[in-house]
């Protein structure tokens, strides 16, 4: 297929450009520079700037854009940042296909989303048909998802990706904390009951590439495993597999000083189920935590 992509420079974007390529996908990149390579196109989605040529071209889009919610503390400036980041390329998309003839069309836009739709559930279990939580990033999440409309309007099959927490030694959940554990100075976030939504990277790869391939798949779309655990037993595998201690529990009151307003939803409890996946028959490589966070470590 041809695929258009949007934040394929990210933690998620490069590894799936590369899948998709691997695959025998022509994949072009939408970036905000002056393209460089034959494979690059430029728009300005702050500016709702994208020259619907480039988006007739393509019989897929996938939008993976958005500042990185634990790049950098939490101030007003940065969580504006994160909502205008994904609704600002999310709309620019959407209007870009809706706009265009239905011949010209893209089949199906995979649009990345978050587990933040579901805000804390504690210990309830949640699947796709919840409505949406209460916090900052259930907020982003339901504008950024209804961002998706006009192409879902169209008539265009769209897949909102509600990604957990990848695992991968370089980069999100896991790779700030790799130091601390090695040097045995890590420990559960808070009381460590609060669920966390993992999916092994291996798993978030095969998921996007089997609903780029199904067409009887749309909407809302959980890509967390199917076992989550709660902070606490985390950490333990964590610990375990790192051969570390962790014994020292950060307070929730050091990592509101550290994160800001992000420091809410480091202590968020979600507990999610991938309900549509494991109807659609997804076939897990890393249903249990222990093999996902080994293959995060050693792959």
């Amino acid at each position: 297929m041809r695929i258009l992509m949007a934040g394929a420079s990210g933690f998620l974007g490069t590894r799936l450009a590369d899948r998709f390529t691997a695959d025998g996908h022509q994949v072009t990149r939408l970036v905000r520079r002056p393209a460089r390579t034959p494979d690059e196109r430029q728009w300005n989605p702050s500016a709702a700037q994208l020259d619907p040529t480039v988006v007739a071209g393509a019989e897929a889009v996938v939008n993976l854009a958005g500042a990185g919610v634990g790049d950098k503390r939490w101030d007003d400036d940065y969580k504006r940042l994160i909502r205008s980041s994904r609704v600002d390329t999310t709309t620019t998309l959407a209007v870009a296909i809706a706009g265009l003839p239905a011949a010209d069309r893209p089949t199906v836009l995979l649009n990345s989303s978050a587990v933040g739709w579901y805000g804390n559930t504690g210990d309830r279990v949640v699947e796709e048909d919840a409505p949406a939580g209460e916090g900052f990033l259930a907020d982003v999440c339901r504008v950024w998802e209804a961002a998706t409309r006009p192409a879902e309007d169209a008539g265009v099959r769209v897949v909102r990706l509600r990604t957990g927490l990848p695992l991968h030694r370089d980069g999100g959940l896991l790779k700030p904390q790799l130091l601390p554990f090695k040097l045995g100075i890590a420990g559960r976030l808070g009381s460590g009951r609060q669920w966390l939504p993992w999916i092994s990277m291996v798993d978030w790869l095969d998921a996007a590439a089997f609903l780029l391939a199904r067409e009887n798949v749309a909407g809302a779309v959980n890509l967390v495993g199917p076992n989550p655990v709660t902070n606490a037993e985390f950490t333990r595998e964590l610990a375990r597999q790192l051969h570390r201690p962790a014994i020292i529990p950060i307070p929730a009151l050091a990592l509101k000083v550290a994160l800001g307003g992000f420091a809410h939803e480091a202590l968020t409890s979600t507990r999610v189920l991938p309900g549509v996946l494991n109807r659609a028959g997804f076939p897990w490589r890393h249903p249990d935590l222990a093999g996902a966070l080994h293959a995060a470590l050693t792959e």
